[in-house]
């Protein structure tokens, strides 16, 4: 059957795409924010994912104000790189698996978390960045992704406690699945940061290396804190951890944490990174 082997947070700020694809990542201001990223890399070529299914939002890219669904899984073939405003990143498009995704989206719907089943969506940095950091830039992506994608942009978002269910209502599915596939969640975005209005620029290290702990050891608090926390302690954009709660409630309750990194500033946001490995 197909297993859960790991999980993988990161922040997935549009800043590092471009550092990346302009050749900067060498300069001081960003080559420490890219050597974080080397422990990971090496381990995802020993690991070797058959799947990844990515949890990220979409910044009005394959979403806008029509149409805001709290939880969508891409289920195609393959998904085209968004043009944000400056041109679709060089990158390669992203291979889809559209025979777990669509047992995703079945077993999840039948087991009562409504999810939006995308047949055409471009993706954009919030799920293109994440796959620059752990593999650099390939001519094509050595592993297939599951795009999930989850309102954190206009309010409600979800809870924390239903991010974590959705995380264990994948588990299973990813469980009941006969193929043996090597499946890989991430949670993505984050960490502290706001773009606008008076606070524009906050970053709160305290309150993020707290985060990145409560998610190892006791992601029970994690569960239920409400929103207004995230936007007091982490800023506006703060909110996108709640993401990072799929991910772990796949993982289940008892983790081993591989590798941690975190860093600021990188364009006016924190970067946090955790590699978790699901205990046996």
């Amino acid at each position: 059957m197909a297993r859960i082997t790991a999980g993988i947070t990161t922040s997935h700020i549009p800043a590092v795409g471009a550092a990346l694809d302009l050749g900067k990542t060498a300069e001081p201001y960003w080559h420490p924010v890219f050597a974080g990223y080397d422990w990971v890399k090496r381990f995802e070529v020993e690991e070797k994912p058959d799947v990844v299914v990515l949890v990220y939002n979409d910044h009005a890219s394959a979403f806008d104000m029509r149409i805001i669904p709290t939880f969508a899984i891409g289920c195609a073939d393959g998904f085209p790189i968004a043009d944000e405003g400056w041109g679709p990143r060089p990158v390669p498009p992203v291979t889809g698996h559209p025979d777990l995704a669509w047992h995703i989206a079945q077993s999840c719907i039948l087991d009562e978390f409504d999810l939006t089943i995308i047949n055409e969506m471009a993706v954009d940095h919030g799920l293109t960045v994440p796959l620059s950091l752990m593999f650099g830039q390939p001519a094509a992506w050595p592993v297939k992704v599951i795009p999930l994608a989850v309102n954190v942009v206009i309010y409600p978002p979800p809870s924390g406690n239903r991010c974590w269910a959705l995380g264990e209502a994948i588990a299973r599915a990813v469980e009941s699945y006969p193929e043996d596939l090597n499946v890989q969640v991430w949670g993505t975005g984050g960490m502290s940061h706001q773009l606008q209005g008076p606070r524009a620029g906050l970053i709160n290290r305290t309150w993020d290396n707290a985060f990145l702990d409560r998610l190892t050891t006791r992601p029970e608090a994690l569960r239920h804190m409400p929103h207004i926390e995230y936007l007091r302690e982490a800023g506006s954009e703060g909110i996108e951890l709640v993401m990072w709660l799929i991910m772990r409630g796949a993982l289940g309750e008892r983790v081993t944490e591989l590798n941690r990194f975190y860093h600021v500033p990188a364009s006016n946001t924190a970067v946090g990174h955790v590699v978790l490995r699901p205990a046996i």
